[in-house]
């Protein structure tokens, strides 16, 4: 670890320790990886550890850049709704995570980040996660109507419909999913070294040797 990559360890270090003892328990604990701050907190308390976050003096996390979901399907509370602040002041990124299961909703934080709005209607149509209080809790990138959630890792891969614009029809279309990719096998050596076969186009390369 190079002497930039300690001090910045360190800082994020010190900051995380400073939001567990400045947060009254409602932050959890804290980990440092990869040069970011993961803080853990509770569905109870994570409005306001958000407003802590973003009004305390000494963190200044005025902006909400993303919210979104991580499912793992064999834990009871299988998703992780993840928030990522950043602190033009401090200049400093945190991510906050909270555990939920399918059944128990989580708290919109629209009023303390008006940016959140959207972001949690991607987060319940991708992963199905209720937020209780959302001004407009609507599906935002999926059908209307559709069934499912696509990011949860137990979502089927065929059975759903897809839909598109029909220039000769001119309508909306329903019509069953279909992979129009083939089966193609990748090389991902340089053509120009790596590969052992000719490329289409080059026939002609090799005929003068």
């Amino acid at each position: 670890m190079s002497a930039i990559q300690t001090t910045v360890a360190e800082s994020l270090e010190t900051l995380g320790a400073s939001i567990l003892e400045r947060s009254g328990g409602r932050a959890t604990g804290y980990v440092v990886a990869h040069e970011e701050l993961n803080v853990a907190t509770t569905i109870d308390h994570r409005v306001e550890l958000l407003r802590i976050l973003r009004d305390d003096e000494a963190f200044r996390f005025n902006q909400l850049i993303d919210i979104c979901g991580v499912d793992y399907p064999e834990r009871e509370q299988r998703f992780d709704v993840v928030y990522h602040l950043i602190s033009y002041v401090k200049n400093v990124r945190l991510r906050l995570k909270v555990q939920t299961d399918e059944d128990t909703p989580v708290p919109s934080v629209t009023e303390v980040y008006p940016s959140a709005n959207w972001f949690e209607r991607e987060t319940f149509d991708m992963y199905g996660v209720f937020f209780s209080g959302h001004p407009d809790l609507r599906r935002i990138l999926t059908d209307y109507g559709f069934h499912g959630y696509p990011l949860r890792k137990d979502f089927p891969m065929t059975g759903y419909v897809e839909v598109r614009w029909d220039e000769e029809l001119k309508r909306v279309i329903y019509e069953p999913v279909k992979l129009v990719q083939e089966y193609r096998a990748f090389d991902f050596t340089s053509p120009w070294e790596g590969a052992n076969y000719v490329l289409p186009g080059d026939e002609k390369a090799g005929a003068g040797k």
